[in-house]
Order: structure tokens, then sequence, then C-alpha cells
């Protein structure tokens, strides 16, 4: 777990779900617009429910499938993704797919501070190989899939969910199994709320052009949750190249995407070291060679401007940083890239060329 995760202590009360998966062996912005309560459990079955929710429509997402593969082994299923962890040296990992050669694993955004880890697009491939460092330890991989698994029912919001006028897929409208934040019946990665300081601009470093996001987002979750063992996905926001917005990061049932209600931000898992107090969002895509598309930037755009407006930060301004569990300090611009705080490529170089231009609109 990241360095400035707090203590395990939790400020919601959950109902006990059972843990699903494990690691593998090796919109325009309206001012004062009401706000759609959104959070709603997903079902414990995989079969639809018969209850219905008010204000929610059972909705059926493909079940999350997962299984580790060894040398050429085949799996039972084609992989979207393969998710890697290992401990050791970060560098000198590689991965290769049936009629390949291998090429080297890199983190993308993902950062841990004992070793390093990878989600590679697999293609539909049915097995795999991974190489390891020399001297790696503890070296796990898991094949995903999340487009084709059986059908698992959620009860989705019935009407279009927004934060404050930005409109956006709740958790279960992206089909988040909730029962993944779940480690022996008990909330893996408790959450901790404090003010915002900072918000950090991401991409995911996957595929461009992705003909089933919400899919991706899911094999996102599965990996930070799961493989990474973060107990949750990593950012509290993400969004694909169609301009749609997900809820990322688990807040609590009060029916407002990555706060609390008094205005605290849940600390989640996209800043190594950094993470209290940081609001991430990620772009889905690989955006070194190329920008986000007009969709996704005003987005992220209109994301920005609302909780820059809610949280009375100067979108323009830069700041020192102040890890509010660990006192670490950091100056950063108030509206940041990834790689403003670490050594990483993240937000890929068009993107991050593009932040001032994000900033000066999200201030207007």
């Amino acid at each position: 777990m990241f360095e400035d995760s707090p203590p395990s202590v939790s400020h919601r009360k959950k109902k006990p779900l059972s843990r699903r998966g494990v690691l593998g062996a090796a919109g325009a912005v309206a001012a004062g617009a009401a706000l759609t309560p959104v959070v709603f459990a997903a079902t414990d079955s995989d079969t639809p429910t018969t209850g219905a929710e008010p204000g929610t429509t059972p909705e059926t997402f493909p079940a999350t499938r997962t299984a580790a593969a060894t040398g050429t082994d085949s799996l039972t299923f084609a992989a979207s993704y393969v998710a890697v962890r290992w401990t050791g040296a970060p560098d000198g990992a590689g991965i290769r797919f049936p009629d390949g050669t291998w090429q080297p694993l890199t983190a993308g955004c993902a950062t841990v501070e004992d070793g390093g880890t990878a989600l590679v697009a697999a293609g539909a491939a049915t097995s795999y190989e991974v190489k390891a460092p020399a001297g790696a330890q503890r070296v796990r991989s898991l094949a995903i899939d999340c487009a084709d698994g059986p059908g698992r029912t959620f009860r989705v919001p019935s009407q279009p969910t927004r934060m404050r006028g930005v409109r956006y897929l709740s958790r279960p409208a992206w089909g988040a199994d909730e029962s993944k934040r779940y480690k022996d019946g008990k909330v893996n990665s408790p959450e901790q709320y404090f003010p915002l300081q900072t918000i950090t601009v991401h991409h995911t470093a996957t595929p461009n052009a992705d003909p089933d996001p919400a899919a991706t987002v899911r094999s996102i979750y599965e990996f930070h949750a799961i493989t990474n063992d973060w107990g949750d996905i990593g950012y509290h926001f993400l969004i694909d190249e169609a301009g749609v917005i997900y809820e990322g990061r688990y807040s609590g049932d009060d029916g407002f995407p990555a706060f609390d209600p008094d205005g605290n931000l849940v600390t989640a898992f996209h800043t190594v070291g950094f993470n209290s107090g940081n609001l991430g969002i990620a772009l889905l895509g690989t955006l070194d060679d190329q920008g986000p598309t007009h969709a996704a930037k005003r987005s992220l755009t209109r994301l920005i401007k609302v909780i820059a407006r809610f949280k009375g930060l100067d979108p323009q301004a830069n700041t020192t940083f102040v890890n509010p569990v660990n006192g670490v300090t950091k100056d950063v611009p108030v509206i940041s890239g990834h790689r403003d705080w670490l050594q990483t490529e993240c937000p890929g170089q068009t993107m991050y060329d593009l932040l001032t231009e994000v900033r000066t609109a999200a201030a207007r």
C-alpha cells in the first residue's frame, strides 16, 4: 500500500460482502443543479434480482473473469488484458503472447514502491508468458476478461447522474463489483477523507480507439483492486474518448462522488506518496504522441472547473502540497500532471503539453 495510506479506520457503515477474485499465481455545467443519489450496491449473485430499489433499473454486465497462465498453458477465455505485479527491480520484466516477440513491461501510470506492475492489452490472447527481472520475487500475473463473461445484474440509477450539473456514470452504471473492495470479509482499503488541495491528470496507457471503454474501466479496477492489492480503482474519475465520465474510487453512499458529506476528498491510489488530498482524473488511452479527443478534453475541463469552483481552487495557481498524513511537501501546480509528482511519462507528453490550455479554460 502507498506510504501515505492512512490508518485502517472507516467512517462509513457497510454491509459485509465476500471478495470475488484472487491474485493469480505468477453535459454542460449547470450551476446549482440538483444532485441525484447515485450509489447503489451491486447484487451479490450472478442472476437477476427480483426486488426493485426505488429509482433504479436492473442492468446486466459481463462478470469479470480472471485466470493465471503458466508458460503456454491455454486459458479458458480470450483475455483483454494481463495484469502483472512483482517485487524487486522495477525494470527488466517482459511479456510474450502467441506468435509474438517479447515486449517490455512498463508501469504506464500505475506505480508501486517495492517493485513493478503493468497492465498490458492482450488482444484476445488465450495464453501468454511472463519474464521477470533478475532476482524478482512474488511474481503474479492475471489474465482479465471484462467483456464476455457471464451476465451479472446491478441496480443502476434510472435517471442520469450528475455532480453539480456534470453528467457521469456511477459505479453501478459501469459494472463495478463492490465485493472486490473486500478482503477476508473486511474492506481492504477503508475510506479516509482529507481537504482537497490539488487535482492530478493521468492517462491510463491503454489502447486508443477503445471499442469497449467500460470493460477497460472494469479491467483497471481488477488490476488496481486485486492485482495491486489497493482495494479499489486508483482514480477518483476516469474519462473515455467519447467524453463519458466514470465515477472511480468509492467514497460512500451519500450520492456525491469522490467526497464525503463534509466536502472532504476520499483518499485514492493514483500518485504514490501524495494521495491524501489529491484528486486523480485519468483519461482512457495513451496520450504520448496524440492528444485526447475533443470530447474527452471538454469533459476533463468541465470536471476540473466544477470541482475547482466547489472547493475554491484556482486552476491556474501553484501551491505547496502538504501531505496530511506524513507532512511531506511538494511544490506543484494546483492542476498538475502525474509527472509533476514522480518520475513517470504519465499523462503522456501531448496531454501534459495541453495542461496549460486546460487550466486556462477551467478558470473561466
